[in-house]
């Protein structure tokens, strides 16, 4: 998964001297009840990753849905399985009655915006952030190609 992760612009974790206290936190994360993590797989290899978590909102009689990470290998996009992983997390959306699903996509990902947009999913508003620690984020944008 951290290499898909990578792919996004993450910081890398495996040979890093944090990796055990990574793996910890990807333990704890999908260990709760409320959190799903989901893969694509071609040939024996994971392809692909959707994670996804439900949290009650303040006015909603429904949870939401929320994707915090949507990845598909650069070598194995155009293929389906981002739409079938997006699948995936709509279907168990409407299992559990959220009201809707939410995701963020770096400004720069113009190639994914166009995949979200075909997969009926609408440009409903804007992320902001502020680092509260010194690293470099976001990550310098890639040529899409």
């Amino acid at each position: 998964m951290t290499s898909l992760l990578q792919e996004l612009g993450r910081p890398a974790v495996l040979g890093t001297p944090s990796e055990a206290a990574h793996r910890g936190r990807y333990d704890a994360w999908l260990a709760h009840p409320d959190r799903f993590l989901f893969v694509a797989e071609a040939d024996g290899r994971v392809i692909g990753m959707v994670d996804l978590a439900f949290t009650p909102r303040l006015n909603f009689d429904a949870e939401e849905g929320w994707i915090p990470d949507l990845v598909v290998s650069e070598a194995a996009r155009s293929r389906g399985a981002g739409a079938a992983l997006l699948a995936v997390c709509e279907d168990l959306a409407r299992e559990r009655g959220a009201w809707g699903l939410q995701l963020e996509s770096a400004n720069w990902r113009t190639r994914a915006h166009a995949f979200y947009a075909r997969e009926g999913w609408s440009d409903s508003g804007h992320s902001f952030g502020k680092l509260l620690v010194d690293m470099e984020w976001p990550p310098t944008p890639p040529e899409e190609g």
